[in-house]
């Protein structure tokens, strides 16, 4: 009789949060400069996990910094739809900046974005 081991797979995740997928776009000001706004690219599902956060200065606000591993359904090289560092997810009033993407698994089905939300303490 055969032993049978045990998968070393890991669990699907659990996309459960609609993110919606933002890419800046630099649109002149009429007085020789530019303005900042966002684009919405699309809306992905989502899984989302907490990680390390702490809390910092600048320009003497407190700010909350924390971090999340955003795991979603893997796109092509090259699709708008394939996030990248300097885009941003957004649900709602919050924003999660995107610092870095990996693959998420060996089969390329999912990736992993490292994200940083800013908040106001």
């Amino acid at each position: 009789m055969t032993r049978r081991l045990p998968s070393r797979t890991a669990p699907r995740p659990r996309l459960n949060r609609r993110l919606a997928l933002e890419d800046p776009r630099r649109t002149s000001d009429g007085a020789g400069g530019h303005v900042e706004a966002w684009q919405v690219l699309g809306e992905h599902w989502c899984e989302m996990r907490a990680l390390s956060g702490r809390s910092t200065d600048r320009q003497g606000t407190t700010l909350s910094l924390q971090r999340f591993r955003i795991t979603l359904r893997a796109a092509p090289v090259g699709s708008p739809q394939r996030p990248r560092p300097d885009q941003r997810f957004r649900e709602e009033a919050r924003i999660f900046r995107i610092d870095a993407v990996a693959e998420g698994d060996p089969d390329g089905r999912y990736l992993t974005c490292f994200t940083t939300e800013e908040t106001t303490a």
